[in-house]
């Protein structure tokens, strides 16, 4: 029988939520920021008669409705944009929290370093530093777990919106422990209180808990889009379509011309060779609906997840990357475009916080260097800093 797991906000309807009645209030939340009978934060303050003062909206909009990098506009005074059309936009504006008592944060997170949620609750936390304004953070449990952690941090100069914090690429951290670790590591000095959850281990995914999901943002349809989501987000630095405008985000890749049986084949035994476990490749074909290849047929393959506990979600997508570049010549190509306000560095370099991802499948395309080994090797070299954040966030962790 599962236990009964708690948000943040469960827990704070029943100890807080009434007594914001009368505070200057600001809120930034989504869809996803409902109690365990699916009832929205809006609704819940409406129904506590806690009127709000300004509301902040987040990529995606506050309907959720938007899609990634699409510029979140509202013609109402009292809703504050932090998604849109250039870079300081993602900062709030000193004057739109400086006179709110308390600031209400509630966005569900996936546990990956590039979703950029986090780094929203960044830029909130340094606007009101120094202010009176307090921030109340409602926690929510890691929907992949809290316990792996993969990947290596952001080197100085490819710091983004995807790559705000010396994080690595998937956490094992809540958003309530997020904030503590930018409140303690990274000085912010912010009047932070966070709200925890109850009844979660670590060790917990989506799948074993009682509270429902909701889709945090229009291409995280499901908990095992987000497992495997700190690999396979990597193909945006790519001219691979990475499934956007299908029902199957993430789990599909592929673009016109390319070979997907190969594409698997190539896939498979460099899989085998790097002893990734948990999944398994399958030529397909699809089209999608919106973005990169809108409307055209793409080969490629499906990532089918067999043991999500055996999984290493970056490993995944370091994987698919190399296999496609190795097996499609040409029709592999990084993205080079604009991306997340930032043109230099290039999307692959500001995912993976480093060049040096892109520089070794480079190097693999023009030699007949071992790709296993060589992935391997570029893994370890970012042992160190995992090894670093590890201790770093120990301080921070509110869940055992």
């Amino acid at each position: 029988m599962r236990e009964e797991i708690f948000t943040g906000l469960d827990r704070f309807q029943i100890s807080g939520l009434t007594s914001l009645g009368g505070l200057r209030l600001g809120v930034c939340c989504h869809p996803a920021a409902v109690d365990q009978h699916l009832t929205g934060l809006p609704k819940l303050l409406q129904e506590s008669a806690v009127p709000v003062t300004r509301w902040f909206a987040p990529e995606h909009g506050l309907l959720g409705q938007l899609q990634d990098m699409e510029a979140c506009f509202s013609d109402l005074p009292q809703v504050i944009s932090l998604y849109g059309t250039h870079a300081d936009s993602l900062h709030p504006p000193a004057e739109s929290v400086a006179d709110l008592d308390v600031l209400l944060f509630d966005l569900r997170d996936i546990g990956t370093r590039y979703y950029t949620f986090a780094a929203t609750l960044r830029y909130l936390l340094e606007a009101v530093a120094g202010t009176e304004t307090r921030v109340i953070v409602l926690d929510r449990p890691n929907p992949i777990g809290g316990v792996q952690v993969e990947g290596g941090l952001v080197d100085p100069g490819y710091e983004s919106f995807v790559g705000a914090m010396p994080i690595a690429v998937r956490h094992g951290m809540t958003m309530g422990e997020l904030a503590l670790f930018m409140t303690t590591h990274l000085k912010i000095d912010a009047d932070l209180e966070v709200i925890p959850c109850s009844g979660w281990q670590r060790q917990q995914r989506q799948q074993e808990l009682s509270i429902p999901w909701v889709l945090p943002s229009p291409n995280m349809p499901s908990p095992e889009t987000a497992l495997i989501y700190p690999g396979m987000c990597l193909i945006e630095g790519t001219t691979l379509s990475e499934g956007r405008g299908t029902t199957l985000p993430f789990h599909l890749v592929g673009a016109p011309g390319i070979d997907g049986q190969e594409f698997a084949e190539v896939a498979t035994r460099l899989a085998r060779e790097v002893e990734l476990q948990g999944v398994a490749f399958r030529p397909t074909t699809f089209i999608p609906q919106i973005q990169k290849h809108q409307g055209e047929d793409c080969q490629g393959i499906q990532v089918h997840v067999t043991d999500a506990d055996q999984i290493h979600s970056l490993l995944l997508g370091m994987v698919v990357i190399t296999a496609a570049a190795l097996s499609a010549g040409e029709d592999f190509q990084w993205r080079t475009e604009e991306y997340e306000f930032v043109t230099d560095p290039i999307a692959i370099d500001l995912l993976w916080g480093a060049a040096s991802f892109r520089e070794t499948v480079d190097r693999l395309r023009n030699s007949t260097t071992d790709p296993a080994s060589a992935l391997r090797d570029l893994l370890n070299s970012r042992e160190p800093e995992r090894q670093m954040f590890l201790e770093q966030r120990e301080s921070c962790l509110l869940y055992r």
